[in-house]
């Protein structure tokens, strides 16, 4: 018996063209009010998030559920406290593929398109939201869920450091936790349950997050000695191995204006010094045209305004930041790590794509055709090969991938500094008072 059994129950599923936003399902757990900051605009009834958090920065964003890519945000804004105005982020952000090859060759699975991964939230309870608000996720034809989990979650330190470094005088001690505000949902396909979460963080983070539990497959458990390992008693059962390429989809808005540039930026090593220390060399390429770009050590990728600009007078832009991958050779569009293509509305999934738009091409690699990059989207891949261990009994442990966008010029100083740092006389070389 294969793996693909335990799929039987999804394909019998109505193609559900529509799910919409729905109430709030209620508060998770109580906690004392505050004023709510002013919602995103553009948002359609009860699809707003506006979150302020203790540091002082707000977060904003509308949202929605798709039948395919389940939770997807909009009209993504972070104002920190010393901006005057929301600063434009996201036009979109989403899930865009999850691709599922067994290692034994039996079967793949293309989750987002084939299983129509929205149309199966899971009910969250009370508990599973804890301090926050689970809102309603309407399916066609059927009830409403409370399904969208809307918290605050702490992240540890901030910062720490000693002001008179900088030349404070007297010199204090700085020091602040941070807190995100997280966005989530758990949908089911087969036996596996995916959280998909954003966490929206005080610093202007924004971390993309897919985490897989469940259980593994009860009809995967005839893999050989090369494609899978043994679980339970002896050396009888052996669980197939499997990859998750985990795609993500992101429609930039930087300061309201989706024209952006996009730079690759690598650092190699150039000579040493007469006493022998290391030299480094720092270059900065524009990517001009569409492009397929694989992770380097030292190399990463930014979004670049073409308008937007600090109060230094520096490019706003939002840097990807990539972590752990399992990188699934075999096919051409899971080989690369991230991929920069020209804005085109029917290219929607990383793979599976002609399913729903016969316009365009079917996977993202062939979205790479040439085109100038003047309005970038930017699609992210992490791989995670699994090979099961005892431990994944039962249910099995989240294990997550992801990826982040962090700010680079975004503020003139950090969007958490003290208020009492907050000013031109620490921004850039330190100005020491006379007699420091």
């Amino acid at each position: 018996m294969h793996a693909s059994v335990r799929r039987l129950a999804l394909l019998a599923a109505p193609a559900l063209l529509v799910l919409t936003t729905g109430a709030s399902a209620g508060p998770a757990a109580q906690a004392a009010p505050e004023p709510a900051p002013p919602s995103a605009t553009g948002c359609s009834a009860g699809s707003a998030i506006a979150k302020k958090l203790p540091n002082g920065t707000t977060w904003r964003m509308c949202w929605h559920n798709s039948p395919t890519a389940g939770l997807v945000l909009e009209n993504v804004s972070y104002q920190p406290r010393h901006e005057s105005r929301p600063i434009k982020v996201l036009a979109s952000a989403r899930l865009a593929q999850i691709n599922v090859p067994y290692d034994n060759g039996a079967q793949e699975y293309n989750d987002v398109t084939s299983f129509y991964f929205g149309s199966t939230p899971e009910k969250l309870a009370p508990a599973d939201c804890p301090g926050g608000t689970v809102k309603n996720i309407r399916v066609e034809g059927e009830r409403p869920v409370p399904a969208l989990c809307v918290t605050t979650q702490p992240r540890g330190f901030a910062y720490h450091g000693n002001s008179s470094d900088i030349g404070e005088d007297p010199g204090r001690t700085d020091s602040a936790q941070g807190d995100d505000l997280v966005v989530y949902v758990v949908n089911s396909v087969g036996y596996y349950h995916y959280i998909t979460q954003w966490n929206f963080s005080d610093d202007g983070t924004v971390t993309a997050k897919e985490g897989a539990t469940g259980n593994l497959s009860p009809a995967d458990y005839d893999a050989g000695d090369t494609t899978g390992m043994p679980l339970g008693k002896g050396n009888r059962d052996k669980a197939t191995s499997h990859h998750h390429n985990v795609f993500w989809r992101l429609d930039f808005d930087i300061d309201g204006s989706e024209k952006a540039k996009v730079e690759q930026w690598d650092t190699e090593p150039n000579g040493r010094s007469a006493d022998g220390v290391a030299r480094l060399r720092t270059t900065r390429k524009r990517l001009v045209k569409e492009t397929a770009g694989d992770a380097a050590p030292s190399r990463w990728w930014r979004v670049v305004s073409n308008t937007g600009k600090n109060a230094d007078g520096h490019p706003r832009s939002w840097e990807i930041v990539q972590q752990h991958t399992d990188k699934y050779a075999p096919h051409e569009y899971t080989s690369h790590d991230v991929y920069f293509t020209q804005y085109k509305g029917c290219e929607k999934y990383a793979s599976g794509n002609r399913e729903f738009e016969s316009r365009c091409a079917d996977t993202v690699d062939r979205f790479v055709d040439g085109q100038e990059l003047t309005r970038p989207v930017v699609w992210v891949n992490v791989g995670f090969h699994h090979i099961a261990r005892d431990e994944d009994q039962a249910p099995m442990p989240v294990h997550w991938q992801g990826f982040q966008i962090a700010p680079r010029d975004v503020t003139a100083m950090s969007p958490i500094t003290p208020d009492h740092l907050h000013d031109p006389r620490y921004n850039g070389e330190p100005r020491w008072e006379e007699g420091q």
